[in-house]
């Protein structure tokens, strides 16, 4: 029994002096239960909103006011001048979702006993899509009753729905971006997280270092090998998506290349990076898997809405890679938008990449000091 006890009270020595291993031990489920807590929301919120009304009457506003008040909306402040104008918005992200009223609304209300109403709602998400159109729905739904409790007038409001992007809610359309963000990052990231390491363990990594190469050749001529690999994967999920799953490419199929292959670099350079940080294999493979799994899945928008998270879970997902990339290819390829439209998501892509090889780079070289 005693040496029992030595030997748990060493094990718990060990534990304690390894502060690393204790903090992921007591840490990581805290910060799991917070990230799952906070970012697992099935709910819609802050859906950005237009009407266009060509003659604004009382009827209009008092849909309108309905709008603005409800907390699941957010109305934008200068309404537009032409259905032209709408469907710009919603090719650029501006807005989610449309309310058309037609000429004369009120007047055919009054008169007849109905009017019609149209909403256009961006579908490119078919869960935010049908989720914010029952919910308009159900606004004119309340108002058309109070009309009629006021005026005493059965009045019949017809809504029809307009899916922009995505009219069939194929939920492939989705997640297809999502899984060409999670792929590439995990996939590209394991590659070469392991290439440096493996160096090290084999002990060959001194001799690199002291070779006529400068850091950057090292980086360089490490990656450029699983950029090919990474490309051959590309082509694959692009093949699959559209001839297996019916997924279109309704935009410019180089942009959606040139942006995937920056993605890829991207994902590569992380890789890289972890690769002079670890001293092992099995800890670069675990860090590069199951360490960029969990933000990717629940911070990069793939499966939760962004704009449902609390502020502080939407600034910590502006660093994760994948947000940006799958940003990209929804606009590129479910929209068909073009290159100014993804020059933001560009911008960003391309500088993280810059700042992780720089990073790289100087890690490398402490090394050889």
């Amino acid at each position: 029994m005693k040496q029992f006890k030595a030997f748990v009270k060493k094990e718990f020595y060990h534990i304690l002096r390894d502060r690393g291993t204790l903090l992921i031990l007591l840490g990581m489920p805290i910060v799991q239960i917070l990230i799952f807590g906070f970012a697992i929301n099935m709910e819609v919120k802050n859906i950005k909103i237009a009407i266009y009304e060509p003659q604004a009457d009382s009827y209009t506003q008092g849909i309108q006011s309905r709008v603005k008040a409800n907390p699941y909306f957010i109305l934008k402040s200068e309404a537009p001048k032409s259905m032209h104008e709408v469907e710009e918005l919603l090719r650029k992200g501006e807005i989610d979702m449309a309310l058309i009223f037609p000429n004369k609304f009120h007047d055919n209300l009054v008169h007849s006993g109905t009017s019609q109403i149209q909403i256009i709602t961006d579908s490119s998400d078919p869960n935010v899509g049908s989720i914010s159109s029952n919910y308009m729905r159900a606004i004119i739904g309340e108002q058309q009753v109070e009309w009629m409790k006021l005026q005493d007038i059965p009045y019949e409001i017809n809504i029809t729905s307009k899916l922009q992007y995505n009219p069939e809610l194929k939920s492939a359309y989705t997640f297809v971006p999502g899984i060409m963000g999670l792929v590439l990052m995990i996939i590209c990231a394991i590659m070469t997280s392991v290439s440096i390491v493996r160096e090290k363990e084999m002990g060959t990594m001194e001799v690199l270092l002291v070779s006529p190469l400068n850091s950057l050749t090292i980086i360089l001529s490490k990656t450029v090998p699983y950029l090919f690999l990474s490309i051959i994967n590309l082509a694959t999920i692009l093949l699959l998506s559209f001839f297996v799953l019916k997924v279109p490419i309704n935009g410019s199929l180089l942009l959606l290349v040139l942006i995937s292959v920056l993605f890829i670099f991207l994902s590569l350079s992380i890789g890289m990076l972890i690769s002079t940080l670890v001293q092992t294999q099995e800890t670069a493979i675990i860090i590069s898997g199951i360490g960029l799994l969990l933000p990717v899945l629940l911070l990069s928008g793939m499966i939760f809405p962004i704009s449902n998270m609390p502020v502080i879970l939407q600034w910590l997902s502006a660093i994760v890679p994948a947000r940006w990339f799958i940003d990209a290819v929804r606009k590129v390829m479910i929209q068909g938008l073009g290159y100014t439209a993804v020059a933001k998501e560009v911008f960003i892509l391309a500088g993280m990449t810059f700042g992780i090889i720089v990073f790289s780079i100087r890690k490398i070289k402490i090394r050889l000091e």
